[in-house]
């Protein structure tokens, strides 16, 4: 069986050796040695000052949207994964929903301002498959209308933007360590801010807002533990290395699949990939589930990312209309990829591809 992904695993001793650690000093949780060495080296790797490691990628979203006050709508994009919304109507906020460019999947800046009204708070965007947004006009619409931004980065590590890290952009850049990820901590996350006022926030949130007896406003459980951090500091070397092999994958697709009947985003420009994703967009959804379904007997799986368009879920009440999102989510699919996928298996699903078009 061929999967969508498959999670990096690293040397077991390595590994052992950091579980060795915890089981001497016996703090497995609140913010351990190990916990601080990883958020010390994600810094150093992503070049940002303010960075906190918590539970996953689906909490830091929510710590950011709960300094928004008062409660009002947040402008977001239709083509991301279900949690971008989730943690919006979570937090009892109203979610707008912006269309994408048609060309890199991200929201589309020219459409933002329209949707604009004295209830927006904030701008959430996506860096779909590790793309990178218009942060530039993102941000003078935020300036002139004195919102915050927030980016989702859950597929960003590891990719730069005009030499800087994707997450170091916005008020807020959330990450998702999720197991499935490039760089993954089984289950983790993390928050980057760009004031150290926000940082410390942040860092009294993910812990139920108090330090030591001193209690300063509503937090959560946001931690994360001494074991996920070892997974953490045993894979975080590795991620340079599991960035080429995985760009390597991705060069056998590009090169043999027949691109006059199928397309792809396009990368935005001073963007160095991170190679997180390879999504591929045929002609009708018809083709892509006959696609699909003749990879599926030869034990290939890839999946179909992102579907629905966010604004069609069944559970919102109401939403606004966003063909080009509606559209693509219905002819969009990932192949798989992961830095141990032999080349010789991409070969043969890009040539199954090729044969069914």
């Amino acid at each position: 069986m061929i999967n969508v992904t498959k999670t990096y695993l690293p040397d077991f001793d390595e590994y052992v050796s950091y579980l060795k650690q915890i089981w001497d000093n016996s703090q497995l949780t609140n913010n351990g040695p190990l916990a601080q060495q990883l958020e010390k080296g994600l810094k150093e790797y992503l070049g940002v000052e303010y960075l906190s490691f918590c539970g996953n990628g689906t909490i830091v979203l929510q710590m950011a949207l709960k300094l928004l006050e008062p409660a009002g709508e947040i402008i977001t994009t239709p083509f991301s994964y279900v949690a971008t919304t989730n943690v919006i109507l979570w937090e009892n906020l109203k979610p707008v929903f912006v269309d994408i460019d048609p060309a890199t999947y991200c929201i589309n800046p020219n459409l933002i301002e329209a949707s604009i009204t004295e209830n927006t708070r904030a701008i959430l965007a996506t860096h779909v498959y590790g793309n990178a947004c218009d942060v530039e006009a993102i941000e003078k619409i935020a300036q002139k209308y004195n919102l915050v931004v927030i980016y989702d980065g859950a597929h960003a590590f590891g990719a730069n933007y005009l030499g800087k890290s994707l997450l170091s952009y916005g008020d807020f850049a959330t990450c998702s360590f999720h197991a499935t990820k490039l760089f993954h901590t089984v289950e983790g996350g993390a928050i980057v801010t760009n004031t150290p006022e926000r940082h410390e926030k942040m860092h009294l949130m993910r812990a139920f807002g108090h330090r030591g007896d001193d209690y300063f406003f509503m937090g959560v459980n946001g931690k994360n533990s001494e074991v996920h951090a070892a997974m953490g500091l045993c894979n975080l070397p590795m991620v340079p290395q599991l960035i080429q092999a995985r760009k390597a994958v991705c060069d056998v697709y590009t090169e043999l699949l027949d691109w006059s009947r199928l397309s792809a985003p396009q990368w935005a420009d001073g963007l160095e990939r991170n190679y997180s994703y390879y999504p591929l967009v045929f002609e009708s959804e018809e083709k892509l589930l006959q696609v699909r379904d003749v990879l599926a007997q030869h034990e290939i799986v890839p999946r179909r990312y992102f579907y629905p368009s966010l604004n069609q879920l069944p559970f919102l009440k109401e939403a606004e209309a966003c063909p080009v999102s509606e559209d693509i989510s219905l002819r969009v699919v990932c192949l798989p990829l992961h830095a141990e996928l032999p080349h010789e298996d991409a070969r043969r699903i890009a040539t199954l591809i090729n044969q069914h078009l």
